[in-house]
Protein backbone atom coordinates (compact mmCIF):
# COMPACT_ATOMS: atom_id res chain seq x y z
CA UNK A 1 0.00 0.00 0.00
CA UNK A 2 1.47 3.36 -0.84
CA UNK A 3 3.10 5.39 2.28
CA UNK A 4 1.29 3.27 4.26
CA UNK A 5 1.88 5.92 7.52
CA UNK A 6 0.62 8.67 6.19
CA UNK A 7 -2.54 6.75 6.25
CA UNK A 8 -1.60 4.73 9.48
CA UNK A 9 0.06 7.04 11.82
CA UNK A 10 1.83 6.21 15.10
CA UNK A 11 -0.91 8.34 16.32
CA UNK A 12 -3.52 5.97 15.02
CA UNK A 13 -2.68 2.73 16.95
CA UNK A 14 -4.36 2.12 19.94
CA UNK A 15 -2.56 -1.67 21.46
CA UNK A 16 -3.89 -3.44 24.20
CA UNK A 17 -6.96 -1.26 25.38
CA UNK A 18 -10.03 -2.05 26.91
CA UNK A 19 -13.78 -2.56 25.63
CA UNK A 20 -17.07 -2.89 27.81
CA UNK A 21 -18.40 -3.35 24.09
CA UNK A 22 -18.83 -3.17 20.50
CA UNK A 23 -19.68 0.48 20.80
CA UNK A 24 -16.75 1.48 22.76
CA UNK A 25 -14.62 -0.74 20.45
CA UNK A 26 -15.37 1.66 17.65
CA UNK A 27 -15.17 4.83 19.80
CA UNK A 28 -11.21 3.54 20.35
CA UNK A 29 -11.00 3.17 16.98
CA UNK A 30 -12.71 6.52 16.51
CA UNK A 31 -10.35 7.78 18.86
CA UNK A 32 -7.67 7.11 16.86
CA UNK A 33 -8.77 8.39 13.62
CA UNK A 34 -9.32 12.18 15.40
CA UNK A 35 -5.92 12.07 17.06
CA UNK A 36 -4.33 11.20 13.56
CA UNK A 37 -6.36 14.00 12.52
CA UNK A 38 -8.28 12.20 9.77
CA UNK A 39 -11.77 12.68 11.12
CA UNK A 40 -13.95 14.92 13.93
CA UNK A 41 -15.61 12.85 16.59
CA UNK A 42 -19.01 13.34 14.45
CA UNK A 43 -17.47 10.53 12.79
CA UNK A 44 -17.47 8.32 15.83
CA UNK A 45 -21.05 8.56 16.08
CA UNK A 46 -21.67 7.59 12.13
CA UNK A 47 -19.58 4.31 12.22
CA UNK A 48 -21.71 3.41 15.25
CA UNK A 49 -24.92 4.58 13.49
CA UNK A 50 -23.63 2.47 10.69
CA UNK A 51 -23.74 -0.80 13.12
CA UNK A 52 -27.25 0.05 14.69
CA UNK A 53 -28.79 0.36 10.96
CA UNK A 54 -26.99 -2.03 8.74
CA UNK A 55 -26.13 -4.50 11.60
CA UNK A 56 -22.70 -5.90 12.30
CA UNK A 57 -21.18 -6.82 8.65
CA UNK A 58 -18.14 -4.77 9.54
CA UNK A 59 -16.94 -8.10 11.28
CA UNK A 60 -15.19 -9.33 7.86
CA UNK A 61 -12.98 -11.72 9.29
CA UNK A 62 -12.89 -13.98 12.84
CA UNK A 63 -11.51 -11.39 15.47
CA UNK A 64 -11.52 -8.41 13.21
CA UNK A 65 -13.91 -5.49 12.42
CA UNK A 66 -13.42 -3.30 9.77
CA UNK A 67 -15.21 0.19 11.35
CA UNK A 68 -16.06 2.55 9.15
CA UNK A 69 -19.54 4.76 7.71
CA UNK A 70 -19.55 6.62 3.78
CA UNK A 71 -17.16 9.71 3.17
CA UNK A 72 -18.99 12.76 5.07
CA UNK A 73 -18.16 16.22 6.56
CA UNK A 74 -16.71 14.52 9.25
CA UNK A 75 -13.64 13.24 7.53
CA UNK A 76 -10.82 15.73 6.83
CA UNK A 77 -8.46 13.21 5.24
CA UNK A 78 -8.51 9.55 4.14
CA UNK A 79 -6.99 7.30 7.04
CA UNK A 80 -7.13 4.22 9.59
CA UNK A 81 -6.98 3.62 13.03
CA UNK A 82 -5.93 -0.19 14.95
CA UNK A 83 -6.98 -0.74 17.98
CA UNK A 84 -5.87 -4.20 19.58
CA UNK A 85 -8.62 -4.92 22.30
CA UNK A 86 -6.83 -6.58 25.56
CA UNK A 87 -10.23 -8.42 25.86
CA UNK A 88 -12.53 -9.11 22.72
CA UNK A 89 -15.56 -7.97 22.35
CA UNK A 90 -18.80 -9.52 20.56
CA UNK A 91 -20.60 -7.29 17.86
CA UNK A 92 -23.12 -10.00 17.07
CA UNK A 93 -21.76 -11.42 13.97
CA UNK A 94 -21.82 -14.98 14.65
CA UNK A 95 -19.46 -16.34 12.20
CA UNK A 96 -16.52 -14.02 13.10
CA UNK A 97 -17.62 -13.30 16.97
CA UNK A 98 -15.91 -12.31 19.16
CA UNK A 99 -13.30 -9.10 18.03
CA UNK A 100 -10.31 -8.44 19.13
CA UNK A 101 -8.91 -6.21 16.14
CA UNK A 102 -10.98 -3.06 15.23
CA UNK A 103 -9.57 -1.06 11.85
CA UNK A 104 -11.38 2.39 11.45
CA UNK A 105 -11.44 3.51 8.03
CA UNK A 106 -12.03 6.98 6.80
CA UNK A 107 -12.29 7.86 3.66
CA UNK A 108 -12.68 11.26 2.06
CA UNK A 109 -14.11 10.10 -1.17
CA UNK A 110 -15.54 6.70 -2.69
CA UNK A 111 -12.46 6.06 -4.88
CA UNK A 112 -10.43 6.75 -2.06
CA UNK A 113 -12.24 4.72 0.51
CA UNK A 114 -12.38 1.44 -1.71
CA UNK A 115 -8.80 1.84 -2.63
CA UNK A 116 -7.54 2.06 1.23
CA UNK A 117 -10.61 -0.96 2.81
CA UNK A 118 -9.31 -3.00 -0.30
CA UNK A 119 -5.62 -2.69 0.42
CA UNK A 120 -6.16 -3.36 4.56
CA UNK A 121 -8.46 -5.89 3.47
CA UNK A 122 -6.03 -7.69 0.89
CA UNK A 123 -3.50 -7.99 3.75
CA UNK A 124 -6.20 -9.54 6.26
CA UNK A 125 -7.13 -12.43 4.46
CA UNK A 126 -3.95 -14.35 5.28
CA UNK A 127 -4.28 -15.84 8.33
CA UNK A 128 -0.63 -16.54 9.00
CA UNK A 129 -0.46 -12.44 8.32
CA UNK A 130 -3.24 -12.01 11.07
CA UNK A 131 -1.20 -13.89 13.52
CA UNK A 132 1.98 -12.18 13.45
CA UNK A 133 -0.20 -8.45 13.19
CA UNK A 134 -2.00 -10.33 16.59
CA UNK A 135 1.23 -10.50 18.30
CA UNK A 136 3.27 -7.96 16.75
CA UNK A 137 4.11 -4.85 19.51
CA UNK A 138 4.41 -1.62 18.01
CA UNK A 139 2.87 0.33 15.33
CA UNK A 140 6.09 -0.03 13.21
CA UNK A 141 6.10 -3.76 13.13
CA UNK A 142 2.28 -4.14 12.34
CA UNK A 143 3.03 -1.23 9.43
CA UNK A 144 6.10 -3.65 8.62
CA UNK A 145 4.09 -6.77 8.33
CA UNK A 146 0.93 -4.87 6.27
CA UNK A 147 3.72 -4.11 3.84
CA UNK A 148 5.47 -7.69 3.96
Amino acid sequence: MADLEAFLPDEAFLLGVHANDWKDAIRLAGKGLVDAGFTTDAYTDEMIATVENMGPYIVIAPGLALAHSRPSEAVKATGLSWVRLDEPVEFGNTANDPVSLVIGLAGRDENEHITVMSAIAAALVDASKRQRLAAAEDAAQIRAILES
